[in-house]
């Protein structure tokens, strides 16, 4: 049912918001306002409960040190559908790499995910925590935005934007005096990143071009008769969801007059889609349409105020996937002369 592919989106999406916390460092002074120390905080993956646990189930580790405060960890904690980014779920579009152009791949449009992080800051003093905080929350307004090269194959760089959502604070201090202390806050962050299906080389689907050539002499070897005829495959449906306009009024299946909301960027001699049937636009007068009804073995069929219009364009035909229905775009050669038909 589904084919394999793999595009470590999720995996990238993880290490670029980890990197935004990279080099954060605090700094300790005397009495006299002299820095005497500059701490880089460390940063690993994994949940606080880990090192948390390593405080309190181990309390008799063979080391001077058990473990060095401060410290940071991220974690990647759930993953959740965004609606309200949602798009066609059929739309599919072109992309090419510039060192190889002459390779188009098509795919979905990508689907909305939104992936929520924690960060978690462990010091043992406030002031080290506040000098870290310090440095984290300005540039999160509430956003910050990340570019990700989310899938190389066809070069896909999207703008992601990590939301802060809030903090929480705790402070591990119980027991005597010289109990250990661990103050703990939790920044809760949201990622609005896009999930791609699999990519397609349509270079490789369809023919894209068929040309027969006939001609005809006597034993001079002059051609008396020299003709050529071209075909192209040309999309039937709109593949790119190309929608210029929407329908104005209900419609059945035989009318042949159709009023549209916007007609300027439609010609005579376009086809157009509205849900599954494709129309050829044989004249345009103001904002009404003639046309030509269940155009390439379509179904006429009764339309609602409001339905889009799709207009199929040049990109479309590149679209065309092997096992699909597809008419031609035709011309005939003769004498140096061209003509459509």
């Amino acid at each position: 049912m589904f084919e394999y592919f793999y595009h470590e989106i999720l995996r990238k999406t993880i290490v670029s918001f980890g990197t935004l916390f990279n080099g954060i460092k605090i700094k300790h002074v005397n009495s006299s306002d002299q820095t005497v120390s500059v701490i880089e905080v460390p940063l690993a993956y994994g949940p606080t409960q880990k090192f948390l646990a390593r405080l309190e189930q181990v309390p008799n580790l063979n080391k001077p040190v058990q473990m060095s405060l401060p410290r940071m960890s991220f974690e990647f904690t759930g993953l959740t559908y965004d609606p309200s980014r949602k798009v066609t779920t059929t739309q599919t579009f072109l992309s090419g790499l510039s060192s190889d152009e002459k390779q188009i791949r098509r795919v979905y449009m990508p689907v909305p995910y939104n992936m929520t992080f924690e960060l978690s800051i462990m010091t043992k003093l406030n002031d080290d925590m506040l000098q870290i905080i310090e440095q984290v929350l300005p540039y999160f307004q509430p956003q910050y935005t990340l570019t990700i090269d989310l899938v190389e194959q066809i070069g896909e760089k999207r703008d992601i934007p990590v939301i802060f959502e809030g903090i929480s604070m705790q402070d591990d201090y119980e027991g005597n005096f010289d109990t250990r202390r661990a103050l703990i806050y939790t920044l809760r962050f949201t990622a609005k990143t896009y999930l791609f299906g699999p990519i397609t080389d349509v270079s490789k689907d369809v023919i894209k071009k068929v040309s027969i050539g006939y001609i005809a002499g006597d034993a001079t070897g002059t051609p008396t008769r020299d003709i050529t005829y071209s075909a192209e495959p040309r999309a039937i449906k709109s593949y790119s969801g190309n929608v210029v306009t929407n329908l104005g009024v209900d419609i059945n299946e035989t009318t042949k007059f159709i009023d549209v909301n916007d007609a300027s960027g439609i010609v005579a001699g376009d086809y157009i889609t509205i849900d599954n049937e494709e129309m050829y636009v044989e004249a345009k007068t103001s904002n009404q349409l003639t046309v030509k009804r269940g155009a390439d073995n379509t179904i006429a069929a009764p339309h609602v105020l409001g339905s889009a219009v799709n207009l199929i364009v040049a990109a479309d035909n590149a679209l065309i996937q092997a096992g699909d229905d597809f008419g031609f775009s035709g011309w005939l050669w003769k004498w140096q002369k061209s003509l459509k038909i």
